[in-house]
């Protein structure tokens, strides 16, 4: 041990979870011992492992005497400081994080779900206990989100934050970009290499993403954005020729989260959206993340890295302890303080107003766009920035048309969609998607 922490007490550590990224907090913990206590000024020491089975084989060695399946054992240990959680899911995790603050203890998680769902209720008992819960890795894996808007941009007021925020469709859409492929052959090549679970539904109906958002947009905004304020539609209805007509008009594809300020509410939706190709978030391509942050005194703030995978977000659990652990041994340690505004609404998709793609197949013949304009314009008030006819089908005699409006709400636009749909001479809606300038 160095001179600078020689006969200091160690800081207790309980951690919560063994798989790829408690493993990894583990490894790293136990192969950084010096180095770790040089910087926090005390020892971290491993106390607990809460396990499912402590008999399994693991790639980490640890001390067998550490591992109990008994969450008794971590809860009771008085020599436990900070609690680790990366079990993930809703339960028992969330029980456990409350017992955890209710006990004392501080608590490092890097759970989305529980955050998103229970984040404020867990910092009013933190704040009531004197201690604190840190979630780093909730957003963003290993790049630095939640520290920013928590302490470096509380100065500002945030206006929106825009963001590509889950690596499994992120990596989907560039394969579909780059190669043409169809969302099931891009699905399938994702799956193979780990990157989509077998059961793919929250990545890929933009579940992950709104938990995310609900976290982000809360502390950018400072009111409670729960999951289900978060309007999400996934990546399922693309194509590759979504794509190919994209490009053609200058955009990309990007499954975005979208937090922003309005008057007196706040947006917060997930959704496929045309991204014009020179702007940042139409770059970040494959499994890595970004979010961009606007805010009135720093103007544009752009964050990129690997959002997912076990060593970044183990970089943020750990970046996390050693935060808290600095504190506990300097006995001053960082509390955030929850401070809601009230007049923070969110507002409801309907009244949300956007630019929209509209691509549908109808018949070739003389007064088909009169009468397609005519439902968009004269009964919906929305306005055409542009039609351009794709393709023609001879067996049918039908012809493909992609449609570019100006801002509308989405309500009108809708309902807009229902009545073009229903015209004799509609021989479908092939899809539509938001357009963010």
């Amino acid at each position: 041990m160095s001179n600078a922490t020689n006969g200091a007490p160690p800081i207790g550590v309980g951690l919560l979870g063994m798989g790829n990224v408690g493993g990894g907090v583990a490894q790293i913990l136990l192969s950084r011992v010096e180095e770790y206590a040089r910087t926090v000024g005390r020892p971290l020491q491993i106390r607990r492992i809460l396990v499912r089975d402590p008999d399994k084989a693991r790639a980490v060695a640890v001390d067998p005497a550490l591992l109990t399946k008994n969450p008794d054992d971590v809860f009771d240990d008085a020599g436990i400081h900070v609690i680790i959680e990366v079990i993930g899911g809703e339960e028992p995790a969330h029980a456990y994080l409350r017992r955890a603050l209710e006990s004392g203890r501080y608590v490092v998680t890097a759970n989305k779900e529980v955050m998103a769902k229970f984040g404020p209720e867990l910092l009013a008992v933190a704040r009531a206990r004197g201690v604190d819960i840190l979630y780093e890795a909730s957003v963003g894996g290993g790049i630095p989100l939640i520290a920013p808007l928590k302490r470096d941009l509380l100065a500002n007021e945030i206006t929106s934050i825009r963001a590509i925020i889950n690596g499994t469709t992120n990596y989907i859409l560039t394969r579909m970009a780059r190669e043409g492929a169809d969302y099931a052959v891009a699905l399938k090549a994702a799956q193979d290499l780990g990157y989509a679970e077998p059961d793919p539904t929250n990545d890929v109906e933009g579940i992950d993403a709104a938990y995310k958002l609900a976290i982000m947009a809360s502390l950018a905004f400072r009111t409670q954005v729960r999951p289900g304020d978060v309007f999400h539609e996934g990546i399922t209805r693309l194509t590759a020729r979504d794509f190919r007509y994209a490009a053609e008009l200058g955009y990309a594809i990007k499954l975005l989260a979208i937090g922003r300020r309005e008057d007196h509410a706040v947006q917060a939706r997930v959704h496929p959206a045309l991204v014009p190709l020179d702007a940042p978030l139409a770059k970040v391509d494959g499994v890595f993340n970004a979010v961009q942050v606007d805010g009135d005194l720093t103007g544009m703030v752009f964050f990129q890295g690997r959002g997912a995978g076990s060593m970044p977000t183990t970089s943020a659990v750990v970046g996390d302890l050693l935060n808290v652990a600095h504190g506990i041994a300097q006995g001053a340690p960082e509390r955030f303080v929850w401070r809601e505004d009230p007049a923070g609404a969110v507002l409801p998709m309907a009244e949300v107003r956007t630019r929209y793609y509209l691509r549908l197949r109808v018949a070739d013949r003389a007064g088909v766009l009169a009468a397609i304009t005519g439902v968009l314009g004269e009964t919906y008030g929305i306005s055409i920035a542009s039609i351009i006819q794709k393709e023609m089908h001879e067996h049918d005699q039908t012809a493909e048309l992609v449609i570019m409006t100006h801002e509308a709400r989405e309500a009108d636009m809708r309902a807009a969609i229902d009545r073009v749909a229903s015209l004799e001479a509609v021989a479908g809606i092939g899809n539509f998607l938001r357009v963010e300038g």
